[in-house]
């Protein structure tokens, strides 16, 4: 990889405005593809799941999925945008390998949805509006899997393997109006729009937007322009960028690179840019083709699309609460802060905490859990919290037994530590672990003697008046009956035995 020039990012900022242009391609969830009934199902084998349609063979004509023109409406409305009346697709023509029909069915110039916006809040609580130039259908293309090179690209490796069970996956490509005036923001509103958007398609169940699994990605277009200079200056195209972390990135690096292009007099290739992980960085792809270069001309297999409007109002009055609307009404039920919504936002523990309210948890011990225990577990897997190996309706059953007084806090990650590694749910762990609170009066008392008597001259600071003292008999209870005892329950007892007030 070759060393890219770059200036520091407050250096860029002082002579440069950056304008960005986000490109957004949603992988609906439908069974089937866009214009065939293959299946969309992951991890078949190989060109398994394909037909002459997908192919693009000779005599094949595709039909419209219906569900994902319904997305691609729920999509629109959620967004704020004019569902077209009227609409059709149009073939966008290039060769690549993983394109077997030779071009891409996708709408051009009559989207489905249009001119909507979408308000984001950033991290400080400002609301910054990014506006939606449009919405449209279209579908995926194969996967090529490169052989025998470093990197995973074509350059340097011996052969292309190509599996065409992806082509025809339905797509909604979201595409913004030029995005101005974030200024040095710039990358954090990248990274807000597309967590927000990602937050939107998930409320609307029409795809699980995973980035890790490609089932959502973004393309980052930035150009930047000298100070009081209102023509855009030339773009470029960072492709399939798939994480929140990236997208930021990737936004960051490319006003350097170009503030350094810039700067140092040269000029600014239009071309699409690959983003690499490991250090933030991008390098050139290929030199990035104009609308003219694909040579759009309407789909004649496919007649036009005309949303009946009594069904595009059934389907906006149907659409469910927003994120933003739903994270405000939870934030203010819950009593936190706008800072620590947003931490459960990050974390992906929103969804969690919600069910783990509603099998009985109250708000406070959901959190807890779900941020504190659960959150470091998922980091040391490498998971998101959703796919950690317990339910919503277990951590609630194991807040319940420590507001019982069954567990405190420390026996209750131990059982949690077993829901996790399989041993059962939480009752089950309790018995087999024997990690109930020792909650038996003589027993405890027993144990709060001994404790006095072994540490008598403890004992007789704390009768002296140096109450903070207790902490060391209590840590000696707690010793003897291995974490089992309510900590609270026995400084009242050793206070009582000794004759001290709390």
């Amino acid at each position: 990889m070759t060393v890219t020039d770059l200036v520091s990012y407050e250096d860029a900022l002082a002579s440069y405005d950056p304008v960005m242009g986000l490109e957004v391609h949603v992988e609906l969830g439908t069974k089937t593809k866009m214009f065939c009934g293959c299946s969309t199902e992951l991890g078949a084998e190989p060109n398994s799941q394909t037909c002459p349609t997908c192919l693009g063979l000779p005599g094949s004509l595709p039909v419209v999925n219906a569900i994902g023109v319904e997305s691609a409406v729920k999509i629109g409305l959620a967004l704020n945008c004019e569902i077209a009346e009227w609409c059709r697709f149009a073939r966008k023509n290039y060769f690549y390998p993983d394109m077997p029909k030779n071009f891409q069915t996708s709408q051009y110039d009559e989207p489905i949805a249009f001119n909507g916006y979408l308000d984001v809040q950033l991290e400080d609580g400002e609301i910054f509006r990014v506006e939606i130039e449009r919405a449209h259908m279209e579908e995926d293309t194969g996967k090529s899997t490169h052989v025998g090179g470093a990197t995973g690209r074509i350059h340097g490796a011996s052969h292309s393997l190509l599996d065409y069970n992806r082509a025809g996956i339905p797509l909604i490509e979201i595409v913004t109006k030029p995005i101005e005036g974030a200024g040095e923001r710039a990358p954090e509103v990248a990274k807000a729009y597309v967590a927000e958007l990602r937050e939107v398609i998930k409320a609307l169940d029409v795809s699980e937007a995973r980035m890790d699994k490609g089932q959502m990605r973004c393309d980052v277009n930035l150009s930047l322009r000298p100070h009081g200079v209102e023509k855009f200056g030339t773009r470029s195209e960072t492709k399939n960028v798939n994480s929140l972390r990236s997208v930021e990135r990737a936004a960051r690096f490319e006003i350097q690179r170009h503030a350094a292009v810039l700067s140092s007099g040269g000029t600014i290739v239009q071309e699409t840019r690959h983003f690499h992980e490991e250090d933030g960085s991008t390098t050139s792809g290929r030199i990035k083709d104009n609308a003219e270069d694909y040579r759009y001309f309407p789909e004649p297999d496919l007649v036009p699309v005309a949303p009946a409007r009594a069904w595009v109002e059934e389907l906006r009055a149907a659409l469910p609460e927003m994120p933003r609307v739903r994270r405000n009404r939870l934030r203010e039920e819950w009593g936190v802060t706008e800072h620590d919504m947003q931490s459960m936002l990050n974390a992906g523990a929103v969804d969690p905490i919600v069910a783990t309210i509603a099998a009985g948890a109250d708000a406070a011990a959901a959190r807890k859990w779900w941020m504190g225990e659960l959150a470091r577990n998922a980091n040391e897997r490498g998971v998101p919290l959703d796919e950690l190996p317990v339910t919503p309706a277990q951590v609630a059953r194991v807040a319940a037994l420590v507001a019982a007084g069954d567990l405190n806090d420390k026996l209750a990650r131990q059982v949690i530590e077993g829901v996790l590694a399989g041993e059962g749910d939480p009752d089950t762990v309790v018995e087999k672990r024997g990690l109930k609170v020792v909650s038996d009066e003589g027993a405890l008392g027993a144990a709060v003697d001994e404790a006095i008597a072994s540490n008598a001259a403890i004992a007789d600071k704390i009768r002296g008046g140096k109450v903070a003292a207790v902490g060391a008999l209590v840590g000696a209870v707690m010793k003897t009956t291995r974490g089992q005892a309510d900590a609270a329950r026995v400084k009242e007892l050793i206070l009582e035995r000794l004759g001290v007030e709390g």
